[in-house]
């Protein structure tokens, strides 16, 4: 053993670090050895993941279908990631592996989500009244300013920021709707995209949050940055050799970034929260009761 020596293929060793001398079977061996402990902990860890989330393997449940990327029975609870597989996006999927949340509660969510179309269906699908769907701001303001030309970008973007910032529903609705038919003659693509969902871009501020809590749960930045996290963890690799490696991978990612999961900013105010999501139960209760059987 020599402290900082070179090796035999020129390469140096950290100061301080020892260096061991071994045949090349040995290092082989002690290489797979680490390699498939780490995989053997990961393996572990995701099937205690998995049957917190779907419950035990082959266990039969009613309302699960097939999937050809398999299934995933619930959704993310606080600070944890629920899951992932190639249907992920799809609204088939969603509702396959939501159908169990529906039927264990029915108290309302409030459900952060894009633009897509697909997931916007199987939300509705899956929790009906009880889904109190956010649309993400950032990227209904970033639809409305690709529509625009450069020189428009800026402007509107700033008018849909001051009308956010408003806090006051009904005022945010005028501002837009105000937005919207200025842009209509000469931009009607760009005031279409405005209009498009733009209740669902108001809905964390009907609930009466504060401001840094209305904020983070207004845009999915929170998902996306894990996205890019696994993004990072993932360009690692130079040669996809399978599928499995894919989401053995993307896990590994997902699990990575889990350990830099931090509190919300506003998570003081979380009871606040669910007061609301508790009186929007209530609302949609008295609606159910007023509505004649058929």
């Amino acid at each position: 053993m020599n402290m900082g020596a070179k090796s035999k293929d020129g390469r140096k060793a950290a100061r301080g670090q020892p260096w061991l001398h071994l045949p090349g079977t040995v290092c082989e061996a002690l290489y797979d050895t680490v390699i498939g402990a780490r995989l053997a902990c990961v393996d572990e860890v995701l099937e205690t993941e998995r049957v917190a989330l779907c419950g035990e393997r082959y266990e039969h449940l009613a309302d699960r279908h097939a999937l050809r990327a398999g299934h995933v029975a619930s959704l993310a609870g606080a600070g944890r990631t629920a899951g992932c597989g190639a249907a992920a996006a799809s609204s088939a999927g969603l509702a396959c592996r939501s159908g169990g949340a529906r039927a264990r509660s029915n108290r309302s969510l409030l459900i952060v989500i894009d633009g897509a179309k697909a997931l916007h269906k199987a939300v509705v699908e899956v929790f009906g009244a009880h889904g109190l769907i956010q649309r993400c701001r950032e990227h209904k303001k970033r639809n409305v300013t690709d529509a625009l030309p450069e020189r428009l970008r800026a402007t509107v973007r700033s008018a849909m920021n001051q009308a956010y910032a408003t806090r006051d529903t009904k005022r945010a609705r005028r501002l837009l709707e105000g937005l919207a038919r200025r842009l209509e003659h000469q931009h009607p693509g760009a005031a279409s995209s405005l209009r498009e969902g733009l209740e669902e871009t108001l809905t964390v501020m009907r609930l009466g949050l504060p401001e840094n809590l209305e904020r983070v749960l207004s845009s999915t930045n929170l998902i996306e940055n894990l996205f890019s996290r696994v993004r990072e963890i993932g360009h690692r690799v130079k040669r996809w050799q399978s599928g499995t490696m894919v989401l053995r991978w993307t896990a590994t990612g997902v699990l990575e970034a889990e350990r830099g999961f931090r509190k919300l900013v506003g998570y003081r105010a979380m009871p606040i929260l669910v007061a609301a999501l508790r009186a929007c139960d209530t609302q949609c209760s008295l609606t159910l009761r007023r509505k004649p059987l058929n």
